[in-house]
Parts: structure tokens; sequence; C-alpha cells
């Protein structure tokens, strides 16, 4: 039950060794290269006044972004001290409620 089974050997027969045929290319041409057709459109050069005006947006963009992001989080904050604060007044009153009946 717990012997292995071991496949049959392979019938075919011994293989024969032959003589490598000696194989010679052909000299291989390189291809033309494709030339890019030129543009009409008008290309953008960054002068330094420019690139300063593109860095100072950029960081401003990043600061907005930062001060909405801090502002959720506080709105989520502040709402989840709110709803702490009124379960613990509404326990309060549920308890007190309960001891005077």
């Amino acid at each position: 039950m717990f012997t292995p089974k071991y496949p049959p050997q392979d019938t075919a027969p011994p293989a024969t060794a032959t003589a490598p045929t000696v194989h010679t290319p052909a000299p291989v041409q390189p291809a033309p290269v494709p030339v890019a057709p030129a543009s009409n459109r008008p290309t953008v050069q960054l002068t330094p006044g420019s690139a300063l005006a593109l860095a100072a947006g950029g960081g401003a963009v990043v600061l907005v972004v930062g001060a909405v992001l801090v502002s959720m989080l506080l709105a989520v904050a502040i709402t989840g001290v709110s709803v702490a604060v009124a379960a613990v007044v509404l326990r309060s009153m549920v308890k007190d409620f309960n001891n005077h009946r």
C-alpha cells in the first residue's frame, strides 16, 4: 500500500550521434533608423522666472491640499469627541432615570 509506484522504463531506441552541421549566417544589413517628422508646435522654454513661478505654484497647491486634509481630519476628530460626550450624558441620564423609578 505504501510502496512507491515507479513509471515503466523508457523504451525509445537510443539516440545516435550525428555530426554537427556548420551554419554560416548571412551578413545582416542594419535597418534604417526612422526619422521623426519635425513638429510645427511651439516648444515650451522655461526661464528662471517661470521655473520659480511654477515651483511656487506647486508649493501652494501642496499647502492648500494639506490644509484641506488636516481640516477634514480635525472635523472627524471633533465629531467623534462630541458623539462620545453625548453618549456619556445619555448613559448618565438613563441611569439616573432608572434609579428614580
